[in-house]
């Protein structure tokens, strides 16, 4: 496969770790005429664009896709914490925060490896296991019967449609009719008098700051289960990759390198509402920053021999969950998820061995999700 000309291509390219690294020394903040975007590739870079707060992680004139205004999803898309920005995004980001707090990672990776057991006695394939072991847990933690779970893993991967710049007409309706069906399982857990697992620390969270509105608690429910739904399913997939070469030891400390050294979110966007000045270079209001995440995480200032895949690495610097406002907060979660898979699976008899040597990758622009 040709070298990749963009970090857009490089997302689904079998290496693009060397592109990155040309990318990091030669032009660690620059415009890309391809792409017409600005493009932070290095860890400084990255890191001042994820917390400048004259970006956006939203176009200023297109706060909510213009497809779903109106719609279950615009709704939704509207009133999610990793979509939206000012103050009220960061009031409800810390109700969010102390409600995901509240989570048991072990617990969540005891229902992964359940979750886990059961599609491979179904003889489900490895699609499955990454991507709807991850939904059903949470789905789980948020307190929905098990009998419900397959149909909310379903009803979020056609959510998650929506959120991409490229999202078809078609792909909007079918997200407005999930966002419809999933607030309806999901509110009475939340409004009822006795809202359970995540749902009830949502409830809590939001008492003891004074957060007014339901409908952004319910909104920000569907989105512990649209925000597990790629990257975890990546997670899994880049953890089964990297057991091929490397020894199970504990799967957490896997799974943590492998969200470093083999990014599952390979780069975001940020948007520019008033001019933002790095180095000698001004990015100018409607223009585009595209943050290279995975080339940050290989960036040699910010870990020491950077390529080297090492799951004992000490205080290693992760980009992969962001940073500043729209860190990720369920970066844990993930972890002992892709855990609890792994252990799972391993306990079943997976031969890594098996899975193919270079293989295909979702056509995503910013998701490395491999074809197993």
């Amino acid at each position: 496969m040709q070298t990749p000309t963009n970090p857009v291509e490089a997302v689904r390219h079998p290496d693009p770790y060397p592109f990155y690294a040309r990318l990091t020394a030669e032009r660690p903040f620059g415009w890309d005429e391809q792409l017409q975007a600005w493009v932070a590739a290095d860890a400084a870079s990255v890191t001042a664009a994820l917390t400048a707060a004259e970006l956006r992680v939203r176009p200023p004139a297109e706060p909510v896709p213009a497809g779903l205004l109106g719609t279950a999803a615009g709704a939704v898309f509207g009133d999610l914490v990793r979509m939206t920005d000012g103050p009220d995004q960061r009031r409800l980001k810390q109700v969010v925060l102390d409600a995901l707090g509240e989570a048991e990672p072990a617990r969540a990776g005891k229902l992964a490896a359940e979750r886990t057991g059961q599609s491979l006695d179904g003889a489900g394939g490895l699609e499955e296991l990454m991507f709807q072991v991850p939904a059903r847990v949470v789905a789980a933690l948020c307190g929905l019967d098990a009998g419900l779970e397959p149909e909310a893993a379903r009803l979020v991967g056609d959510f998650v449609q929506c959120i991409p710049a490229g999202a078809t007409a078609e792909q909007q309706r079918a997200a407005a009719r999930a966002a419809a069906r999933l607030r309806e399982l999901l509110g009475p857990g939340l409004t009822g008098a006795e809202p359970t697992g995540l749902l009830a620390a949502l409830v809590r969270a939001a008492g003891r700051r004074d957060w007014p509105r339901e409908a952004a608690l319910l909104a920000n429910a569907v989105g512990f289960l649209s925000q597990t739904y790629d990257a975890t399913a990546g997670l899994i997939g880049n953890a089964l990759l990297a057991l091929r070469s490397q020894p199970a030891g504990d799967p957490a400390a896997l799974a943590r390198e492998v969200a470093r050294h083999d990014a599952p979110i390979q780069n975001t966007r940020r948007f520019a509402a008033e001019p933002w000045r790095y180095g000698a270079r001004t990015v100018q209001p409607g223009q585009t920053v595209l943050v290279v995440l995975a080339a940050a995480n290989r960036d040699p200032a910010a870990n020491p021999d950077p390529h080297a895949f090492d799951p004992g690495r000490p205080a290693p610097a992760c980009f992969t969950f962001g940073a500043g406002p729209h860190g990720c907060p369920g970066a844990e979660l993930a972890v002992a998820i892709t855990a609890g898979v792994l252990d799972e699976l391993l306990a079943h008899g997976f031969d890594p061995a098996a899975l193919p040597a270079a293989p295909r990758y979702r056509a995503l622009a910013n998701a490395r999700i491999p074809v197993l």
